[in-house]
């Protein structure tokens, strides 16, 4: 140990700190200065960012042996007051920068720095800085945030008061406006406690937990040892399967009727076999997290290796055991019949037709803050866990049978969460910390490392999509044809849901009045499939946005030009027959149409022969629900100071506060209510009630509703015969109630037919353009995204900064996913750089974003979703922008420079020949 007088946000400290240890651990768990977050702990980040006598300082990589005496340390903490906020600060708040939160204090103390040393950066300065300084963003997309320091950096040279960058309701209104978040000052100044945050902050006695993951990606168990584990220091408990009391499974709950399994295939702790790589096998309960990690590297389990099949043609093999014995491993299947039959189309001499067969990636999630939780019990004597969980009813209809437990005594809440983009629509530690805690009687905490969140939680499944497309002379499309095939890893749940995916969207936005196509779900022993931003689509539109570029070549057209042909228009129908809820895309391409005649001409004046330049375009579409009758419940009670508002619209960066605070304001300005009367209560199955899993965009329409209805409720209550409003103290003594739960249901809506594929899936649809211009580099093949133009169709905004937000951080994630972003090689692809985690260099500062409103008859307010729709078709885009600047066709994405190399070598050797 090592005696340490340091000066910490302007106090001396003497510290008692081991040598080895990082200087964020014990920022963190001796100071208890959770501001400085660690995510990957490794240097890549940023998020443990502070400022060590004036210079940046990755903490988590600096051992306490090299941080000097008397050091000058300012966290997050020490930057400002909460009721005195640094210009940074506010700029932070004002322009939407802390979505999850979990990056905000690193940037904010990062461009401190910035702004000390040049108070009048440029833009492009801004962004050298944040990118040599590792600072990483995955929910903004970094335009917000280049935009917030210019912003604060005129506060400082005194050009502005900093009251003005935060908007001020006008006319008591902030519906649609640039109302900052409620959780923003939290998140800013680094309260804003994510689950890891909360784990130290637990009384004496908690057990820390550690897993025994499995190393290999399929093995049948012969044996597990638990006995030197157990004579470890620290050790309370080590838990295998036999220690479950309940089925030991996470049940996939809503499985199709069709499908071949029952969606009880993944274990809790796995008990007869591995099915794929880092599978939990035990769990090691210590009195420390190095105690606990100590004592699961002694325990041994024996195995017999059987084959890994790591992809779906792999696992289609007709020499391929059952990864589940009893059920194939092709195990459902989705038909697509639209219209008359597609064959004597094809067969026709006079048409033109294009077949490509495209391969998505298994894009990983990449969020910064790795999957944390813990679990207790609470005053009542319930089972309480705490997670990052984004859809805390679903998960808890999943579990309790597993774990073993009545579903009145389980209760999930979730933690302030760092971001998700999906990947927590399927439970990952909740089930694992309640058996635990079950079976400690304890309370417990686990923390994944970004090596475990990497290879140990969902990711997009892999998509092998034909599509052939069949037009006349003119480009009137005639018929379409699909065959696909979903690598949804070993685990069941939603496997169903995403393939009838792939028959809603692939050719979606376009008038084709015949389809036929067929998809399956194959069960493999890579990373299992989960929800991510886009669900399904992106898969879906790589393939018929690709088409349609080929189309456009092969008929001679401008590919804007056959699109707008064929868009929906009044008598068009979607793939599933649905008739769309607005038709809007003809206004929003006459919209792009000059801004595209604009930037084929720009791209080929700025092409070189070392650097060419290209533009590309697709079209994304994407509907705002679960399938069918979707419906969300919230609840709004009024008090003497104003209302509360409840509701499980689980936030993981994308808003939810803000959504819930906007459509209840918005409902309740009548009653001249103010914003700061209202208090939300959120997220947490003991008081809220069952609003529905934030994913496939639904909560801002369905949740929104229900906000809608239960306010509107406790207004008619109100109401007097003359028209004004009764007041709290005349509700109570009128005996009326004070509280009222309102329900949404999309009762226009009907599921989709297993064979057909026909049906009315969803109440409303999101649409999207993407203009993307790129640069390659003839030597390399590096494709670079220069600029990115966007139009897009939400309904009415719910609020402007955050739905920018949306689109600017989806729009950066389809970069990733087109040129950088998988998780394939189990080797390689472990850390958040070799996974292709864009940086601020990666994603181009000039973007543009077109709103074209359209209210939706059944959208609270007239509004849709939003987050999903700047994913759904970004990267056949980019795709066509490669081909169209360099010749090069990519079908299989991301498109790595040596893919693109290789084609250029191809053409280059055709040419010579």
């Amino acid at each position: 140990m090592q005696k340490k007088v340091l000066k910490i946000n302007g106090l001396p400290r003497t510290l008692i700190v081991d040598p080895e240890t990082s200087l964020a651990s014990v920022l963190r768990e001796q100071l208890l200065l959770t501001g400085c977050k660690v995510g990957c702990n490794q240097g890549q980040c940023g998020t443990c960012t502070i400022i060590m006598d004036g210079k940046l300082v990755r903490s988590c990589i600096v051992k306490m042996k090299r941080v000097p005496e008397d050091a000058y340390i300012t966290t997050i903490e020490g930057l400002a007051t909460p009721e005195n906020l640094h210009p940074l600060q506010v700029a932070w708040m004002a322009y939407g920068c802390a979505q999850c939160g979990f990056c905000s204090p690193g940037f904010i103390l990062s461009a401190k720095v910035l702004l000390d040393n040049n108070p009048s950066p440029t833009r492009e300065q801004i962004r050298d800085w944040f990118q040599v300084n590792r600072n990483a963003c995955r929910c903004t997309g970094y335009k917000p945030l280049v935009d917030a320091v210019m912003a604060a950096a005129k506060v400082l040279r005194g050009e502005m008061h900093k009251e003005e960058l935060l908007y001020k309701p006008v006319g008591n209104k902030i519906y649609g406006t640039t109302y900052h978040r409620p959780s923003a000052l939290r998140k800013v100044t680094g309260t804003w406690d994510f689950g890891a945050d909360v784990a130290l902050q637990m009384p004496p006695g908690t057990l820390r937990m550690a897993l025994v993951q499995a190393e290999v990606s399929h093995a049948n168990i012969i044996g597990i040892d638990t006995s030197a584990a157990e004579k470890m220091p620290g050790v309370y408990k080590v838990i295998t399967h036999k220690e479950v009391k309940g089925k030991n499974r996470i049940t996939g709950l809503i499985t199709f009727p069709t499908n071949k399994g029952d969606g009880w295939d993944r274990p809790i702790l796995c008990d007869e076999k591995v099915f794929q790589f880092g599978d939990a096998i035990a769990i090691v309960c210590a009195d420390t997290e190095e105690h606990a990690k100590a004592a699961a590297a002694k325990v041994k389990v024996d195995l017999e290796i059987l084959p890994s099949y790591m992809s779906a043609p792999a696992a289609m093999a007709p020499d391929a055991i059952e990864i589940h014995a009893g059920v194939p491993n092709v195990y459902f299947e989705q038909g697509i019949i639209k219209g008359e039959d597609t064959e004597p189309i094809m067969k026709q001499s006079d048409i033109v037709t294009v077949e490509v067969d495209t391969v998505s990636s298994r894009q990983p999630h990449l969020p910064l803050e790795p999957d944390c939780g813990c679990a207790y019990f609470d005053e009542e004597g319930r089972l309480t866990i705490h997670s990052k969980s984004i859809g805390i009813h679903l998960h808890h209809a999943m579990i309790v049978a597993g774990i073993g437990i009545e579903p009145e005594k389980c209760r999930i809440v979730q933690n302030p969460t760092g971001g998700t983009f999906g990947y927590k629509f399927s439970p990952t530690i909740e089930a694992l910390l309640g058996v635990a805690c079950l079976a400690t009687g304890k309370p417990v905490s686990l923390n994944f490392t970004m090596y475990q969140n990497i290879t140990y939680t969902g990711k997009r499944s892999p998509g092998f999509v034909k599509c052939k497309l069949a037009a006349d002379e003119a480009g009137k499309l005639l018929a379409m044809e699909t065959d696909w095939f979903i690598d949804h890893g070993p685990y069941s749940e939603f496997g169903d849901l995403l393939t009838l995916r792939q028959a809603q969207f692939t050719g979606a936005g376009y008038d084709i009045p015949r389809i036929r196509g067929k998809g399956r779900t194959v069960c493999t022993n890579h990373a299992w499939g989960s929800a991510f931003r886009g669900y399904g689509s992106p898969q879906a539109f790589l393939a018929s946005e690709i088409a349609m570029d080929e189309l456009a070549e092969k008929l001679g057209m401008d590919p804007l030009e056959l699109r707008f042909k064929n868009i929906y228009r009044p008598g068009a129908t979607t793939p599933t027959g649905q008739v769309p809820e607005v038709f809007c895309l003809e206004e929003m391409l006459n919209t792009l149409r000059p801004l595209w005649q604009e930037g084929k001409k720009r791209c080929k004046e700025l092409s070189t022969p070392e650097k060419t330049r290209g533009i590309g375009l697709s079209l994304g579409i994407y509907g705002c629900g679960l399938d069918g009758p979707d419906s969300s419940e919230a609840w709004v009670e009024l008090t003497q100071t104003g209302v509360t508002v409840a509701d499980s619209w689980q936030d993981h960066g994308q808003g939810a506060d803000i959504g819930t605070l906007s459509h209840a304001h918005e409902t309740l300005r009548p009653l001249g209510i103010k914003v700061e009367q209202i208090k939300l209560l959120m997220n947490d199955t003991a008081f809220t009630p069952v609003s529905g899993p934030s994913g496939g965009s639904r909560s801002n329409v369905m949740t929104g509703n229900a906000i809608r209805v239960s306010c509107e409720m406790l207004m008619n209550a109100m109401r007097k015969p003359d028209g004004t409003y009764r007041t709290y103290d005349e509700m109570v003594a009128e005996n009326l109630p004070l509280r009222y739960n309102g329900k949404w249901t999309a009762s226009m809506c009907t599921d989709c037919d297993p064979v057909t594929g026909q049906g009315k899936p969803f109440p409303i649809y999101m649409y999207e353009l993407f203009m993307p211009e790129v640069e390659v580099d003839m030597k390399t093949g590096k494709a670079k995204v220069v600029k990115f133009t966007t139009v897009a169709d939400v309904g009415t905004i719910t609020n402007k900064t955050t739905c920018d937000g949306q689109i600017y951080g989806g729009l950066a994630q389809g970069i990733g996913l087109a040129l950088t972003e998988d998780f394939d090689d189990l080797k390689k692809h472990t850390n958040l750089v070799n996974c292709g985690l864009p940086f601020i260099y990666d994603v181009p500062d000039d973007i543009q974003i077109i709103y074209n409103i359209s209210p939706r008859e059944h959208g609270p307010h007239g509004a849709a979703g939003a987050g999903e729709g700047p994913l759904t078709a970004p990267h056949p885009a980019i795709l066509n922008a490669i081909y169209n600047a360099c010749g090069v066709r990519i079908y299989s994405i991301p498109a790595l420079p040596e893919k693109i190399k290789a084609g250029l070598t191809a053409i280059a050797a055709k040419d010579q020949s």
